[in-house]
């Protein structure tokens, strides 16, 4: 009996430290919370390539629209100019046989195999065009780099990573509470946030409750806000979140 007793305990133990639970303290409920951006996005390759520029460095911040990576395409355009001109000809050989359709001195035979070879041309011209347009990436939204996988005039392949980049709107605050606190919880509670890496508070709000309960732990995901301007914030901080009244 106590050999179950002991291993009981130590297994109850080994439970608590997989799974540990919100811990609340003195003057409201503290929860962990941590910091993340409202994008996290890997920019990688669509095209087999070589880089000839990579501008920005880990750490860099660029506005929307910024040149993040382009390589060097000069293949790519000599072939776009080729199906540009051989589409161009399509076109002009369609043109020709319609009216020599009109004299009878061609079949609706001939009229068919020109429109689909005109079609045929035109296809592989928009099929170059947009390989051409992903010789170029930019930025989809205001943010900085926070990793660099590939470097200027390295060869890639498509799918390779090649920058990491964060969105650098208003951070979102990800945190995880009891269930119970559903009652009074809501979007636009107020609560404060102490960033253990700047020793600072900082005043956030609910904006989002997650969608099901943990049946095993009885938590929900909870998504917050930073409320007004906190330059000195970065993806990744975290620290404690304060509600007061929830136990």
């Amino acid at each position: 009996m106590a050999v179950a007793a002991t291993w009981a305990a130590c297994a109850g133990l080994a439970l608590a430290q997989v799974a540990p639970v919100p811990q609340a303290g003195e003057g409201g409920g503290r929860i962990r919370a941590q910091l993340a951006a409202p994008s996290d996005v890997e920019i990688s390759s669509e095209i087999a390539a070589k880089i000839a520029r990579l501008p920005l460095k880990e750490g860099d911040s660029f506005a929307r629209g910024a040149l993040l990576v382009e390589f060097d395409c000069g293949l790519y355009r000599a072939q776009l100019a080729k199906a540009q001109a051989t589409a161009t000809a399509a076109t002009r050989q369609l043109d020709v046989t319609r009216q020599l359709a009109k004299l009878h001195s061609v079949g609706a035979m001939d009229v068919a195999q020109a429109q689909a070879h005109a079609k045929e041309a035109a296809a592989d011209a928009d099929y170059m065009r947009t390989t051409v347009d992903k010789c170029s990436i930019r930025a989809p939204f205001t943010g900085r780099v926070a990793k660099r996988d590939a470097a200027p005039y390295e060869y890639v392949v498509p799918g390779k990573p090649l920058l990491e980049i964060l969105e650098t709107g208003a951070l979102e605050v990800k945190l995880i509470v009891p269930s119970r606190w559903l009652a009074t919880l809501k979007p636009g509670t107020r609560f404060v946030l102490h960033m253990d890496d700047l020793g600072t508070d900082v005043d956030a709000e609910v904006v989002r409750i997650g969608a099901r309960i943990d049946p095993v732990s009885q938590t929900v995901s909870i998504s917050g806000r930073i409320v007004g301007e906190q330059p000195r914030l970065l993806p990744g901080m975290s620290g404690w979140a304060s509600f007061p009244g929830h136990p």
